[in-house]
């Protein structure tokens, strides 16, 4: 079949189709708005993360990633990856991770029927919307030290203990929550998998507001919180199981190939318009960048190449991706500070009406508020370091 390189990646004919016809239709139907606080570096609003994802999954096209008869697509490893890089390209809102890339494939794999027929289609339309309890004051990096306690009452669960940094609980219906429910086994073995209700009595959301003045994250307490035991996923004591299945999905989407690359494409606009490409040094640190995203791009794809021959066993090259995903982000950002400078110190807010402003107004804006926001990436979905260690023992035998 016939081959075109286009952007440094050989697609067939089929896969240009794709492309394109992906592209057309996030412009086209995906309000212009929407896409235009996204480039911007603006936080959208809820109804407008909703929005967007409901756009998509009219079209089939919320959940690609999940079995085909809840709304999945059969697609190839590489129409998966041009579908989440137009997605980032041209400025759409992902689909809601939590729901999409965490919980869903989870309920997927290892629910009973009814979990899946109760939550996979509400999941899928952002009917509800879901947030993560895994994180607590004390089991952050080291997840399996949570105290969060699930004790059996009858057909009820009751919870006690905290969670923290829940993004976006403020708009959560629903939080997915490992829970210890065998205190005496050992740590990774005594945790279960628990869907939770978060208008359910002895549910409290605590917000957190963090240095750049955004609510985003917040804590939660449970106070002898009841559950049904109809929503524990799988089985008893197994969840730390389903989490490492979790966290490798979340990992793939954490590396942001698609993302990086418009920045990379900002950021030569950008330093065009003002001069700084004259300068050799800078360039090359552009060109660098560009050359990493190519290397992490070929590795993405040859690991979701046998993603599919793997079923629901969690892939640890997923970490290679996080990890590597994490430091070019970082980078872009930091690229785009040190194009900004001291102008880079101005405020989003100070932008009275962004989506008349030139690219160029809101460029220096943008730059502090990418920067101080990429500082996380790092961290969550698992550290680097403990993306290190899984790298160190699961593929390199160390």
């Amino acid at each position: 079949m016939q081959k075109s390189q286009t952007d440094g990646s050989f697609l067939d004919a089929k896969d240009i189709a794709f492309r394109d016809e992906l592209r057309a239709f996030f412009q086209a139907e995906i309000p212009a708005d929407i896409r235009g606080k996204i480039s911007a570096g603006q936080v959208l609003a809820k109804e407008e993360i909703v929005t967007s994802q409901r756009i998509l999954n009219a079209k089939g096209l919320a959940v690609p990633g999940w079995p085909l008869e809840w709304g999945g697509k059969d697609w190839t490893p590489i129409q998966r990856y041009l579908f989440t890089e137009e997605l980032q390209l041209n400025a759409v809102p992902l689909p809601l991770q939590f729901n999409c890339h965490m919980v869903g494939p989870v309920i997927a794999a290892f629910g009973n029927k009814a979990q899946k027929e109760r939550f996979l289609p509400r999941a899928a339309n952002c009917d509800d919307w879901w947030c993560q309890g895994f994180s607590e004051p004390n089991a952050g990096s080291d997840l399996a030290s949570l105290k969060t306690r699930a004790v059996r009452d009858g057909d009820d669960y009751i919870v006690n203990g905290q969670k923290t940094w829940t993004t976006y609980g403020q708009y959560a219906d629903w939080i997915f929550c490992l829970v210890r429910t065998d205190p005496d086994a050992k740590k990774q073995r005594g945790i279960s998998f628990l869907l939770i209700d978060m208008t359910t009595p002895g549910v409290e959301l605590r917000p957190i507001v963090t240095l750049d003045g955004r609510h985003e994250v917040n804590e939660v307490f449970f106070t002898d919180v009841r559950v049904p035991v109809a929503n524990l996923v799988g089985e008893p004591n197994r969840g730390w199981d389903y989490a490492k299945f979790l966290l490798a999905n979340e990992r793939f989407g954490i590396a942001r190939i698609g993302l990086s690359k418009e920045r990379v494409a900002r950021i030569r606009r950008r330093a065009r318009d003002n001069g700084a490409w004259d300068d050799p040094l800078f360039r090359a640190e552009v060109i660098r960048l560009e050359i990493e995203l190519k290397a992490l791009e070929v590795t993405q794809m040859q690991i979701l190449e046998r993603a599919g021959r793997r079923g629901n066993e969690p892939d640890p090259a997923s970490s290679i991706l996080k990890l590597r995903g994490s430091q070019l982000q970082q980078r872009a950002s930091e690229l785009l500070m040190e194009l900004e400078g001291p102008e880079a110190q101005r405020a989003i807010s100070d932008v009275t009406d962004p989506y008349a402003k030139a690219e160029e107004d809101l460029a220096a804006a943008a730059a502090l508020n990418n920067y101080l926001n990429f500082r996380k990436v790092s961290i969550y979905g698992g550290s680097s370091e403990i993306q290190k260690n899984i790298v160190a023992k699961t593929i390199l035998n160390l």
